[in-house]
């Protein structure tokens, strides 16, 4: 395995870890990850990948770890952080390397998006794509066509701060001003905040088997742990402590100590501000006006989806998943769920997800 960097002609100075033979003729898998987290997150696949013959990329994306070239202060140009932004970030990392196809993009959580937005707009370059926990569901409607979901959505999410016990959807909480101060300097700690986050989303912190929720609405969007939709006083870290306080976590068996080190070193560092802009972004219904250009648009390359069986994140949107297999993917593959895993199913189920990638690839080459 092997770090490296460079301008990748986007702003970026870019860094990266890979595995395989990097030589032009290598078929290209490249792995996306998504928030908080790092290209680190991709270290079990890296090897395994390689050794099947590829040669692999797993970049720091733009807002995290060692990637340079992005400012998180009030002044940073948010449509930087736009996805169809994010997806020339990688497509300029692909031509730094010398490529001209990548055989499958794959993302994870945020990256997920971020992998398909590549899929869609350049499927002459992301010849396949494997998305891990998150759905994604198209490009937001055309202005001149309101999307019926997408305001129903807006409504169930204004609506949770009118319940009995009132809310607020975490991806609001991660736009708005206090989001990175609140994390950052957690009282419990940096490290512990993580150590918690972790294991929350994970299997070994789920408390119940996820289902999908009824219907979009407030009252439906409320069953969500607290980690999607919180407590109106709470932050996330506090959210967090919270979460906690209420049950016994023991040693983790996927995340040992050595791996949450760097994850707190790295975000110690950088603060999570960058990665939040990705949020703010997504949230900002003028930029968002933008990605209308591209309404109506499918991902027409074979695509898959992969998630743990105890994940939330993928039920997080009523509907998603259907959406994503019925209509964003018109070569639609597969859709496989892992036993013993939680959101962070790459690193919480290796072997299963490199099998279940390795499958994909298989059928798509």
């Amino acid at each position: 395995m092997r770090a490296r960097h460079a301008d990748n002609g986007n702003g970026l100075c870019m860094h990266w870890l890979e595995a395989g033979d990097a030589s032009p003729e290598t078929p290209m898998i490249v792995l996306l990850h998504g928030f908080p987290d790092l290209a680190f997150s991709w270290r079990h696949q890296l090897l395994a990948l390689a050794q099947a013959g590829f040669h692999v990329v797993a970049p720091d994306q733009r807002g995290y770890g060692r990637t340079t070239g992005w400012t998180a202060d009030a002044s940073s140009n948010l449509r930087a952080f736009r996805m169809d932004n994010l997806a020339r970030d990688i497509l300029g990392l692909v031509h730094v390397l010398g490529k001209t196809s990548v055989h499958a993009v794959v993302g994870h959580d945020f990256g997920s998006h971020v992998a398909a937005w590549c899929a869609l707009i350049r499927p002459d370059v992301f010849r396949s794509l494997a998305m891990l926990a998150t759905p994604f569901t198209g490009p937001p409607g055309d202005a001149g066509t309101p999307v019926p979901r997408a305001r129903q959505l807006a409504e169930a999410i204004a609506g949770l701060s009118s319940l009995e016990r009132p809310r607020k959807h975490y991806q609001l909480y991660y736009s708005g001003p206090d989001a990175n101060v609140e994390m950052h300097g957690a009282r419990q700690g940096l490290r512990e905040f993580l150590r918690g986050y972790y294991h929350l989303k994970s299997a070994e912190g789920a408390e119940e088997r996820p289902m999908p929720l009824p219907d979009l609405s407030a009252s439906s969007l409320a069953r969500l742990p607290t980690y999607y939709v919180m407590d109106v006083g709470l932050g996330m870290a506090d959210t967090v402590a919270q979460g906690i306080a209420q049950r016994e976590m023991g040693p983790s068996r996927w995340l040992s100590e050595d791996s949450l080190g760097v994850y707190s070193e790295e975000f110690g560092r950088t603060g999570f501000q960058g990665g939040l802009l990705w949020y703010r972004a997504a949230t900002s219904p003028a930029l968002q006006k933008g990605l209308e250009f591209y309404a109506g648009s499918t991902v027409d390359v074979p695509s898959c989806f992969i998630a743990g069986e105890l994940d939330w994140g993928v039920h997080m949107l009523p509907g998603a998943l259907a959406a994503m297999q019925r209509d964003a993917c018109t070569r639609w593959v597969s859709a496989r769920f892992i036993a013993d895993a939680g959101h962070w199913v790459q690193q919480e189920q290796p072997e299963a997800v490199n099998a279940a990638l390795l499958d994909f690839i298989a059928t798509s080459r």
